[in-house]
C-alpha cells in the first residue's frame, strides 16, 4: 500500500471522526425522511380521492371524529409533500453554516495547522473537509429527491404544487444536490476567509441568501422562453414570465421546459460551487506559502 494512500485513508477518517455527530444527524434525518416518504406514497391513492377517514364517519364512530382528527388525507398528503421539498430547497442554509463554522473553528483552535505539521498537506486537509461531506450530501439528497418523486405519483399539482414554484422545482431535480454543493463551498470558502467559526456560519449564510434569491429571480431567463399573442388558453400549469398590460401577450415555460431550467440551474450552482472550491485553495495556497 502506497504512502499517498495511507495518508489519504487516514485524512478521511480524521475527518469522518471530526464530523461524527453532524454525520449521525445526517443519517438520522435521511432515515426520518426516508419513512416519511413512504407513508406518504401510501397516502397518495386516498389524497388523489379527496378521502378523509372522518368524511362520512359511521354513526357509532362520529364521537371519535373531532375537528383536530377530522383531517382530510389530501391535506395531510400535500402538507407532507411540501415539507420534504420545502427542505431540500433550503438544505444549502444549513449546509453553507456547518462547513462555514467546522473549517472555521479548526483555524481558530490551531487544530488545522497542528495537522499540517504533521502528516496532512494543507491541500490534502482542505480536500478531505469538501470531498466527504461532499459524498454523503449528494448520497443522501439524491436518496430523498428520488423518494419524492416516487411519493409524488402523477404529480398532480392541487396536491403537490405546481412545478415551477421554487420549493418544488428545486426539491425534485438535481438543483436539490447543486445547491447543498454550492452551501457546501461557500461555506468552506467563508470559513477559510474569516478563520473564526461563528463568523465562518453568518458569511456562509448571507452569502447563500444572495445566490439563493439570485437564483430564484433569474430562473425563467434561464431557458428560451414561450411567447403567445392573442386570444389563448394557457397550459393547465405553466410559468408566467411576462404578461402584457392588454393582456395579449403571454411569455412563458409549459411543463416541458422543467428539465432545460433544471440542468441549467444544476449548471450554474455546479459552477458556483467549482469557483468558490478553486477560489478555497488558492487562498489556502497564499495562506500557507
Amino acid at each position: 500500500m502506497s504512502t499517498l494512500h495511507v495518508r489519504t485513508t487516514l485524512a478521511v477518517r480524521s475527518t469522518l471522526r471530526l464530523h461524527r455527530p453532524a454525520a449521525i444527524l445526517w443519517a438520522l434525518a435521511l432515515a426520518a425522511a426516508t419513512g416519511y416518504l413512504i407513508r406518504l406514497h401510501a397516502l397518495a391513492d386516498e389524497a388523489r380521492k379527496g378521502v378523509s377517514p372522518c368524511a362520512v364517519p359511521a354513526q357509532d364512530n362520529l364521537p371519535l371524529c373531532s375537528a383536530v382528527e377530522a383531517i382530510t388525507a389530501d391535506a395531510t398528503y400535500a402538507d407532507g409533500i411540501a415539507l420534504v421539498t420545502g427542505c431540500l430547497a433550503l438544505l444549502m442554509f444549513p449546509v453553507a453554516a456547518w462547513a462555514g463554522a467546522v473549517v472555521g473553528r479548526e483555524l481558530e483552535t490551531g487544530t488545522a495547522r497542528l495537522a499540517w505539521t504533521q502528516s496532512t498537506s494543507p491541500a490534502r486537509w482542505l480536500a478531505t473537509r469538501l470531498t466527504v461531506p461532499a459524498a454523503l450530501i449528494t448520497a443522501g439528497t439524491t436518496t430523498v429527491v428520488l423518494l419524492g418523486n416516487w411519493a409524488r405519483t402523477d404529480d398532480n399539482p392541487d396536491l403537490v404544487g405546481d412545478w415551477y414554484y421554487s420549493d418544488v422545482f428545486i426539491g425534485t431535480g438535481p438543483a436539490a444536490v447543486a445547491h447543498a454543493l454550492a452551501g457546501l463551498a461557500l461555506g468552506t470558502l467563508a470559513g477559510l476567509l474569516t478563520g473564526r467559526a461563528l463568523a465562518g456560519a453568518g458569511t456562509a449564510f448571507v452569502a447563500c441568501l444572495v445566490l439563493y434569491n439570485t437564483v430564484d429571480l433569474f430562473r425563467g431567463n434561464l431557458w428560451p422562453t414561450l411567447t403567445h399573442v392573442g386570444a389563448f388558453e394557457p397550459p393547465r400549469s405553466y410559468y408566467q414570465v411576462d404578461w402584457s398590460a392588454d393582456e395579449t401577450r403571454l411569455t412563458y415555460h409549459p411543463v416541458s421546459h422543467y428539465w432545460p431550467l433544471q440542468y441549467v440551474e444544476t449548471g450554474v450552482l455546479l459552477t458556483v460551487a467549482a469557483a468558490a472550491t478553486l477560489a478555497a485553495f488558492l487562498l489556502l495556497r497564499r495562506r500557507t506559502a
